[in-house]
């Protein structure tokens, strides 16, 4: 297997942990994150004057002398495919993808082929350092196979290092647009009794719960108030269809991202996703509130409609703020165009 050296020497007034010291004084262009620096310890890839350290805790002086071996990235086992892919923007360190509903992200069991992943491997070709010691993408959150919309991934390990910690500090903008049942109001008695539901200023509904595997289908997630993650939804009425208004088009924001956080907070609420088989539930709008017509498009729409419509997020290498909007795509711009027409 290939492999590069790269050796530097320890700088002055080092951290008090050997782990400290490499991820400050090792070189900006080896491109190593700390979890890389990490694991390269462990597997006992890196010397201090000669000699193999593998505790992250140990003390190093100025002036030691670093020599890091790192394996070359090795070929994923993932098949490359030739998939269209709609690229919003691309460098060196990352690309931004406007994922259509109806594709996987990842390769799992029963889904291995036709995925995201298959076909960024194809789209990088050569042009992918690796991440983790591998040549693939480095996915740092997914989206639901048929929700639509943008999505970020890292090419090498320093820029999924980056994205992730800003995953995890919750401070990438992310906005949703959706199509739901009813119109969640502050008006509504009905939400006044929902618990972990709320209105903020503006009439904006506040979702807080807890997340985590259903109980007996371990294929959905449901809403608790103890145990589980921590999960916060916001979502804003944008335009409302219907005589009385039996459906809304919502902007939602996410402080969390949690699977499925929107589908289940709106369910929980009352406002299940039009076209969500799973949480969208059987609710049917008031007779006459919309035409045949209209009745018909919501009733026939394929998948949620859920759409991933903004991201923002800081360079995880230069730093710049970058900030990406994907408009509806054709199937939802047309659902609304429908429920409009047909709207009485």
């Amino acid at each position: 297997m290939a492999t590069r050296h790269i050796a530097f020497t320890i700088a002055a007034d080092p951290p008090p942990r050997l782990d400290k010291a490499l991820s400050r004084d090792v070189p900006e262009d080896a491109a190593l994150s700390r979890t890389r620096l990490a694991k390269l310890l462990t597997d006992g890839a890196i010397t201090v004057d000669g000699l193999p350290v593998r505790d992250a805790k140990a003390r190093v002086a100025e002036g030691a002398r670093i020599e890091i071996v790192v394996h070359v990235a090795e070929e994923s086992h993932i098949a490359a495919e030739a998939i269209a892919l709609d690229v919003v923007y691309e460098d060196a360190d990352l690309i931004v993808i406007d994922k259509p509903a109806g594709m996987v992200v990842h390769p799992a069991p029963g889904t291995r082929q036709g995925t995201l992943v298959n076909a960024l491997l194809h789209h990088f070709g050569d042009n992918l350092s690796g991440v983790g010691g591998v040549k693939r993408p480095g996915i740092v959150h997914r989206i639901d196979k048929d929700t639509s919309g943008l999505l970020v991934v890292a090419k090498t390990d320093a820029a999924h290092h980056g994205l992730a910690d800003q995953f995890a500090a919750h401070s990438v903008e992310r906005q949703y647009r959706a199509l739901c049942h009813g119109v969640p109001d502050a008006n509504d008695p009905r939400l006044r009794g929902v618990r972990g539901a709320a209105f903020e200023a503006g009439n904006i509904l506040c979702v807080t719960t807890q997340l985590a595997r259903h109980r007996t289908d371990r294929q959905k997630q449901a809403v608790l108030f103890q145990g589980g993650r921590h999960a916060v939804t916001r979502a804003r009425v944008v335009e409302r269809f219907g005589t009385p208004a039996v459906v809304a088009l919502l902007e939602c924001w996410l402080e969390t991202g949690r699977t499925h956080q929107i589908r289940v907070h709106l369910a929980h609420c009352g406002h299940g996703l039009i076209g969500d088989p799973v949480y969208g539930g059987r609710r049917k709008p008031a007779v006459r509130a919309l035409s045949a017509d209209g009745m018909a498009a919501m009733r026939d729409f394929p998948r949620q409609a859920l759409h991933a419509a903004v991201l923002g997020f800081d360079h995880p290498v230069s730093g710049a703020a970058m900030r990406f909007e994907s408009p509806l795509p054709p199937d939802m711009a047309d659902l609304v165009d429908a429920l409009r027409v047909h709207s009485p």
